[in-house]
């Protein structure tokens, strides 16, 4: 039998404002939690009122990670300084490296109505720091779908029972899986024991089965008592880290979503200014110079 993984550490989303003024939670890049390794951001947009998202994120640079957009509602145009230029929309993943360096935007092409998805930064290792910068636009017709007792599940990234999905060649050997149910289900993915793993519930709520009486000791002071014999509740707008393992369940209520994101750890030095993610201050450093003088693009 597969080792279960059960909840570490259980945490709301922080509201914040990104790009031209973009109204978002900050989930992963917070306070509470700074960086999952090898993950360093993710956030959730969501909203129905054009004055949220309308501004978008217009030109700014990156240098040394990979930026994934994965779009659930709505349509977002990139654009970046080498002329690549595309569409994401609802059920379609970008799968970004900026490598060496990248200047792009990413624009909503609508004026009225829902634009929801997920903006996740995920590091490389040193020696592909300086890589050529390129993306995976996937479109969702490319993304496949599975059932899993009543709910479906889009594998973006990584295997579900058998089935891979369309995100290739990425160092941290991603696993990326979109669940959501319209009736109360369980469900149980397989994943890396050794990866790093959370899961993100953006709708409704779930309860991850497995319990470790020391962890949930910390998740008790953290979130008013949320672990049962059962396992630990996860409500709409909150992420929980997961044990090593190799499998989670999910017992979903009716009407819910989540995500499940899971990636090898690279267990090197981070040094971080904004859009620039290095292994050194002078590298850091490096990088100012170079979009300075125009080199990025």
């Amino acid at each position: 039998m597969l080792k279960q993984r059960h909840v570490t550490h259980r945490l709301s989303g922080q509201p914040a404002s990104d790009g031209a003024g973009v109204k978002l939670q900050r989930i992963i890049g917070q306070p509470a939690l700074p960086r999952l390794d090898p993950f360093l951001l993710l956030d959730h947009f969501s909203s129905d009122q054009p004055d949220d998202y309308i501004a978008g994120f217009p030109a700014h640079p990156h240098r040394g990670f990979q930026t994934v957009t994965y779009m659930l509602a709505g349509k977002m145009r990139h654009r970046d300084s080498k002329a690549n230029e595309g569409i994401i929309s609802a059920g379609g993943i970008q799968w970004m490296n900026a490598g060496r360096g990248l200047i792009h935007e990413e624009i909503p092409q609508q004026t009225a109505g829902l634009l929801s998805g997920f903006q996740l930064w995920v590091n490389l290792p040193a020696e592909q720091k300086m890589s050529d910068p390129g993306y995976q636009d996937i479109p969702p017709e490319a993304v496949p779908r599975i059932q899993h007792n009543s709910a479906t599940i889009d594998i973006l990234a990584g295997s579900v029972e058998g089935v891979t999905g369309p995100v290739k060649h990425v160092p941290v050997d991603p696993l990326f899986v979109h669940i959501n149910t319209d009736h109360a289900t369980q469900v149980s993915v397989a994943i890396t024991e050794s990866h790093t793993a959370f899961c993100y519930c953006y709708q409704g709520g779930l309860i991850i089965a497995g319990s470790n009486d020391e962890d949930n000791q910390h998740v008790n002071t953290v979130q008013n008592n949320a672990t049962t014999s059962a396992g630990t509740q996860i409500n709409e707008g909150e992420l929980a880290v997961l044990s090593e393992g190799a499998s989670v369940t999910l017992q979903m209520a009716a009407n819910s979503g989540c995500i499940v994101i899971a990636g090898a750890p690279l267990n090197e030095p981070v040094v971080q200014y904004g859009p620039f993610v290095m292994n050194t201050q002078q590298q850091i450093d490096q990088a100012l110079k170079d979009y300075q003088a125009g080199n990025f693009g």
